[in-house]
């Protein structure tokens, strides 16, 4: 029987010290749970030349799907949390959720707390197959990492969802632990240290993250918990009202959700996420022919046809 996993940011907490202890870089995997003809975690090169390795879980496809839903998590960053989420999807969607860089198996060991820098990591996940769209999904700390990644190649992007963005500004449960985690930071595990140094850093980034707003011209749908108490729901509903933006944005309060909607039942996600992506609009022809007035009907040859057949078939006298 599959082990259950820690959930909310104490089972997160835990789950660092957890596999430090154990000296694992994955969090409990839940990928383990499912075939590989279900999902698999792969490995690419990370853009921009920065010669880091870039671990992520994907789902499996013969071909590629329509749609290809791209993650990028929040902090602490590990993909396995999504694995619910990708068994659950359709085959005419794929999705592909990563491991940030300075997180679980992906390189490098240090932080990279700057989200130009991530972004630019991350930059080969746009990489879409001919006819193929995809739809950016930013969780938490990568909400602002993805608005910028989105910038790289916006015309393979159907649209940006925002989930739970966290804003620069802690609720009172990221408070408590970050202010906790900061008093003790070279005795935690790494992850969990990365985790605290974005975070706590996070303000002064929010500038490229705005910047990148004013420039995206695809749809930007920002989903927040109303039981968010990680980053402040005001600060979301704030981001949409400001923000000037060349698509529209819209926000969409989740009554009930925390801030770890990957985290709870499946299906409120799922829905969540079919509502961002687009339908695809009529086709228009390019011109239109003419109407025709009706054709006289035609006279009953029936008669024609009996006569034929009768002939045919007689026998000889």
């Amino acid at each position: 029987m599959a082990r259950r996993r820690p959930k909310g940011v104490l089972g997160l907490g835990w789950a660092c010290i957890e596999s430090a202890a154990t000296g694992r870089t994955e969090h409990l995997p839940t990928s383990q749970d499912y075939p590989e003809s279900v999902m698999r975690r792969i490995s690419f090169e990370a853009g921009g030349g920065l010669g880091w390795k870039i671990s992520a879980l994907t789902t499996t496809r013969e071909r590629p799907a329509p749609l290809k839903i791209v993650v990028v998590p929040g902090a602490p960053c590990w993909a396995e949390y999504w694995a619910p989420v990708l068994a659950a999807l359709p085959q005419d969607r794929e999705m592909i959720v990563v491991d940030r860089p300075g997180f679980a198996a992906s390189e490098p060991a240090t932080c990279v707390p700057d989200i130009r820098l991530q972004a630019l990591a991350l930059s080969p996940l746009l990489q879409a197959a001919p006819g193929q769209k995809i739809l950016l999904v930013g969780q938490s700390y990568g909400a602002a990492i993805a608005t910028v990644l989105a910038t790289k190649n916006p015309k393979a992007l159907a649209g940006v969802v925002l989930l739970s963005s966290f804003l620069g500004e802690t609720g009172p449960t990221a408070r408590w632990l970050v202010d906790t985690g900061m008093r003790v930071l070279t005795m935690i595990p790494r992850d969990l240290r990365h985790a605290i140094l974005e975070v706590s850093g996070q303000a002064a980034q929010l500038v490229h993250m705005q910047q990148a707003l004013r420039r995206l011209n695809v749809p930007v749908h920002v989903i927040h918990g109303d039981a968010d108490d990680f980053a402040p729901i005001e600060l979301a509903r704030k981001l949409v009202e400001e923000s000037h933006s060349k698509a529209p944005m819209r926000f969409v309060c989740v009554p009930g959700a925390n801030h770890f909607m990957n985290d709870g039942p499946v299906d409120v996600l799922m829905s969540v996420l079919e509502c961002c992506i687009p339908t695809a609009p009529a086709k228009v022809p390019l011109f239109k022919l003419p109407a025709f007035p009706a054709l006289p009907a035609l006279p009953n040859l029936a008669w024609f046809g009996h006569k034929a057949d009768t002939h045919a078939t007689a026998e000889p006298a």
